[in-house]
């Protein structure tokens, strides 16, 4: 029952599309990752997912549209919903998600993390 210090974690790692867990609680991980450029277009069959701004702005693009993220916003993905997270400088993001979710979802990719590490 300690508290966790995000920019504390994030200075630990720097490596881009890599999850992190940080912290955990009935059934879900909380992840911070470290975004750039483009990740692969992808979905989730029974997994929601939130996107929390930490530091930074990412764009949430969808089949038709995009939504801008900002530092200190967050979007809920919906499982079943194709995405990609785009991110023109490197941002931070917390994830919070089932964890069963693997951060490709059902794309194949050498971006795929199957084994997060705990920080």
């Amino acid at each position: 029952m300690d508290k966790v210090n995000i920019n504390e974690k994030l200075s630990r790692f720097s490596g881009h599309w890599e999850p992190k867990i940080v912290g955990e609680l009935n059934g879900q991980m909380v992840k911070l990752v470290k975004f750039k450029d483009e990740f692969v277009w992808h979905h989730h069959e029974t997994e929601d997912e939130l996107f929390l701004v930490v530091k930074g702005r990412m764009r949430m693009e969808f089949r038709g549209r995009d939504v801008w993220v900002e530092e200190g916003e967050f979007i809920i993905v919906p499982h079943g919903v194709e995405h990609r997270p785009v991110a023109p400088e490197e941002t931070h993001v917390l994830l919070f998600e089932p964890a069963t979710t693997l951060n490709t979802g059902n794309a194949e990719s050498d971006l795929r993390q199957e084994v997060l590490e705990r920080i």
